[in-house]
């Protein structure tokens, strides 16, 4: 693929900035609105965001739990407490009465993606939206998260184009992201890699012993990264020297990245010491895994990060990358 042949799309809309959770939660409307005003001088197409259909998120979710969504969402309206400090049942996941719309359009957001990347509209997308869904399970929502936008993705892509068999999905999120773990993990056609800080939200969760189970074994990677100043040199390696061999010998047919600037200099959320042109070799990276197996295809999603200045920063980096 020529460098003058790459274009790059964006995904977003007004409606992911009218979910609410409430004064000071660090997952607010104003990361969409710093990332989007860091960027929008770059040469990218717009691609309108569909409202997700309930046999797409139903892929990844079970009904039970879309019911659930559905319902707090409802109780929420009817508490008329609006400013986003109403919670879903199932966990910490702030919401308020447009954040059901905004979950369905931010996973049909990525779906569009899906289909203007196969469409030969664009070669990469960059997803905008919110709320973030790596931590959303088959059957509930936690951290932030309603609906895995990666994973209903990953799975349109699959029952919809015949070309799609295989995909991976990257995760460079500070926090490990357990939903698209949980969906995947006994799936060999779903690769799930994931490097994140060790011993953070969720408990528990993303240990280097976690690969799989059934015939899933193997189509997991998890790189769990001590905190601190040497978490940088530790992501790149990760990627240089366990993500990307596991990816050659994977050969994805897509890939998605789980976008969470998170892993930046000063979060408040994590401890790695990532900066902004650490973005960009990662994103190199992908690129490469993509360009040898996936005919350049990428959809990138944002997830986590909350330091506004570092994440536009952040953005905008990986963007400017994504085009090169």
């Amino acid at each position: 693929m020529s460098a003058s042949a790459i274009t790059v799309g964006l995904v977003t809309d007004p409606i992911y900035s009218k979910h609410l959770t409430g004064a000071g939660h660090p997952e607010c409307p104003a990361r969409i609105e710093v990332i989007a005003e860091a960027i929008q001088n770059l040469p990218l197409k717009h691609i309108s965001a569909y409202e997700a259909k309930e046999e797409d998120i139903l892929r990844c979710h079970s009904k039970k739990y879309i019911q659930t969504a559905i319902q707090d969402v409802a109780k929420c309206m009817q508490s008329r407490i609006h400013d986003g400090t109403y919670q879903m049942s199932t966990g910490d996941t702030q919401i308020s009465p447009l954040s059901l719309l905004a979950a369905t359009q931010a996973a049909g957001g990525v779906i569009a993606a899906v289909d203007a990347v196969m469409k030969n509209v664009v070669n990469r997308v960059f997803c905008l939206v919110r709320p973030p869904g790596h931590h959303a399970e088959s059957r509930r929502g936690m951290g932030f998260c309603m609906f895995n936008n990666a994973a209903v993705a990953a799975r349109y892509a699959q029952n919809t184009y015949d070309e799609i068999n295989k995909v991976a999905i990257i995760d460079w999120d500070v926090h490990h992201g357990n939903g698209t773990q949980e969906i995947f993990y006994n799936d060999p056609t779903v690769h799930y890699s994931s490097t994140h800080q060790s011993n953070l939200y969720p408990e528990g969760s993303g240990s280097a012993d976690d690969t799989g189970i059934g015939p899933g074994i193997g189509a997991t990677l998890n790189c769990p990264i001590k905190a601190g100043r040497r978490s940088r040199d530790e992501v790149i390696k990760a990627f240089r020297t366990k993500i990307k061999p596991a990816l050659d010998k994977f050969k994805p047919d897509l890939v998605i990245i789980s976008a969470g600037f998170d892993l930046m200099k000063g979060d408040p959320l994590g401890g790695f010491n990532i900066t902004a042109d650490d973005i960009v070799v990662l994103t190199d990276i992908v690129k490469e895994i993509a360009n040898t197996h996936a005919k350049g295809r990428i959809i990138s999603v944002l997830e986590g990060g909350y330091n506004l200045e570092a994440i536009a920063a952040a953005a905008k980096a990986h963007v400017t990358a994504l085009l090169s």
